[in-house]
């Protein structure tokens, strides 16, 4: 019996030794790498472990019940013999890793198989094969993650049920009480065993296919950080170009190159003079990528092209979308189709996916600063045209007595006209230029109202560089003039305060009016209100433009209460993005 488990145990190396040549095919690990595999797939992997069924089946040993005696190896069978084999291991492992199509289909053919070589245990064995079939497909997991003692313990269970149908089913009774007497426990652990190790061996596949998956995914993260910049203009040869070289040099590919619909934009790498000038049959498969909107492989002899004009015998070509719509194809080219593996499809399926999520993004802020400017310079266009007729009213009533006060006052209207014209147009503007146009602004209304108006100003002049959107200061100083300084006739007193500090540039306007009622104040940094007195447009205005500009820490806040003055205040923050606005 010892030698006989020997025996059995070195015909199980060969079996193992068969299941590593094996599992290194392509084919083989991109059938084991998906968790669902398609009829195609199925009936592969029925063919692939049935035939490990069928070669456990002829490195058995013939055993001859009358004798005792077995042979080296299964050949043909007398009624008086049977095969103590390691069938049952292709079929175990079927069943745990292809779940119960792939185990019963494979014991179905591995157990007919059986049943064609005779014996007088032909029928019983080849019963039990199916069985194994079934049992092995109750332990399957999706995940493929089946421990070792499983396995042993299925593989074990497996030819213990064997031996049962076979003292059920053989006949005469006294042949296979004798035959499972001699063969029972050594192929109970023999394919317990053998199961373990063909496991490992697939096992050890799978941790590769995953570990270079891995490594792929952290690949794909680095050209994800690196390729963002150069793919935010949209995809243009200088953006390709740069694409190419960060895949090519991180992924170290034979070569790889971007196309739009119409021409190749980009090729790094081996093949680059052949490459710009593709064949008919190249561009046909390139065409077929935009138009399927999927994944495209093909060879060298697909795409005739030979060692002689290209180094390259294999291509995979990817579509990239922009908004649901193919704008090109991201090429990969290997110097051979075994590179052409499931983790290398994965990827690149990745990439181009990842390449057009970074174009849409790079089109949607476009469209959004875009958006942001068009809004800018609507709610510039929005601020005060009553502002002129009023002014210009008040000038022509000073010309004839007061020619001297009339002509101050142009010269403060025309700066303060060409200061709104160009404001119109920019995005951004210093606090030195918006202070000025605040100044001739006030310098109007201190004209028209001298013994009415008191403008003081509290300047720390380092900080007059510092941007900010057009047009803020000017609106908070009108709502104070006229609707803080409404009911007052004099001592009206406004305040101009920019002050650095440690948190950033402070900039605020207190006046001494009639201060803002509580629940309006709530109400009027969020949208337009409905009064009578004014619609709080000017304010609502400006918080948004500093808050499409800056974010929310620039918002307007404000101290007021009633009859005891406003003080509407904002800080520019030292980290505020200010590079973003002067490019």
């Amino acid at each position: 019996m010892f030698e006989l488990l020997i025996t059995l145990v070195e015909r199980v190396g060969i079996i193992v030794t068969i299941a590593f040549v094996l599992t290194r095919l392509r084919f083989f690990r991109k059938m084991f790498y998906q968790d669902q595999l398609n009829r195609q797939q199925n009936l592969t992997a029925i063919m692939f472990f049935a035939f490990f069924g069928i070669i456990g089946t002829y490195t058995g040993l013939n055993v001859n019940t009358d004798s005792l005696q077995f042979n080296r190896w299964a050949t043909g069978l007398l009624t008086e013999e049977a095969i103590a084999n390691s069938r049952v291991i292709g079929i175990v492992i079927a069943g745990l890793l292809g779940g119960p199509k792939v185990g019963i289909g494979a014991g179905i053919i591995a157990g007919v198989h059986r049943f064609t070589l005779g014996g007088f245990t032909g029928i019983a064995c080849g019963v039990a094969t199916m069985i194994a079939g079934v049992i092995s497909s109750l332990f399957y997991r999706k995940n493929k993650r089946i421990k070792l003692k499983t396995a042993f313990f299925v593989g074990a269970f497996a030819e213990a049920v064997q031996m049962l149908v076979i003292v059920a089913l053989a006949r005469p009774i006294e042949q296979a009480w004798a035959l499972v007497n001699l063969i029972g426990l050594p192929m109970i652990l023999a394919n317990g065993i053998g199961s373990v190790l063909v496991l490992l061996v697939i096992k050890s596949v799978l941790k590769e296919e995953e570990k270079a998956g891995a490594v792929q995914a952290q690949k794909t993260l680095r050209i994800a950080d690196q390729t963002l910049t150069h793919l935010r203009n949209g995809l243009h040869m200088e953006a390709a170009e740069a694409v190419c070289r960060i895949i090519h040099k991180e992924l170290n590919t034979s070569a790889v190159s971007i196309t739009n619909k119409t021409e190749i934009l980009a090729h790094i790498g081996l093949g680059h003079d052949h490459h710009h000038q593709e064949n008919p049959i190249q561009t046909k498969i390139t065409l077929d990528a935009i138009d399927s909107g999927k994944i495209q492989m093909a060879t060298a002899e697909s795409i005739h092209c030979t060692k002689d004009n290209c180094p390259l015998e294999a291509v995979i070509i990817a579509p990239l979308k922009e908004r649901g719509e193919i704008i090109g194809t991201l090429k990969f080219y290997f110097q051979s189709e075994n590179d052409l593996t499931n983790v290398n499809m994965e990827l690149i399926s990745g990439l181009s996916s990842m390449i057009s999520h970074q174009l849409e993004i790079g089109q949607a802020e476009r469209v959004y600063q875009l958006a942001k400017e068009a809004e800018i310079k609507a709610l510039q266009a929005q601020i005060h045209p009553h502002f002129l007729f009023n002014t210009l009213n008040t000038i022509v009533s000073l010309i004839r007595l007061h020619p001297v006060k009339a002509r101050k006052m142009l010269i403060s209207l025309s700066h303060f006209i060409r200061q709104n014209l160009s404001a119109a147009t920019q995005k951004i503007t210093t606090l030195e230029q918006e202070l000025k146009q605040v100044q001739a602004y006030l310098s109007l209304y201190e004209e028209r109202f001298k013994d009415k108006l008191t403008v003081k100003y509290m300047i720390d002049e380092e900080v007059l560089s510092e941007i900010i959107p057009p047009l803020t200061l000017q609106p908070i100083v009108e709502n104070a003039i006229m609707h803080g300084f409404k009911d007052k006739d004099s001592d009206c007193i406004l305040k101009v305060v920019i002050k650095k500090q440690q948190e950033g540039v402070y900039i605020g306007i207190k006046d001494n009016g009639k201060g803002i009622e509580k629940e309006v104040v709530n109400q009027i940094r969020r949208k337009p209100i409905d009064s009578k007195t004014g619609s709080g447009l000017a304010l609502y205005n400006v918080n948004r433009r500093l808050n499409i500009l800056f974010g929310e820490e620039a918002l307007l806040q404000i101290e007021t209460g009633q009859d005891e003055g406003t003080n509407i205040y904002f800080v520019l923050s030292h980290k505020e993005g200010k590079e973003q606005w002067v490019s």
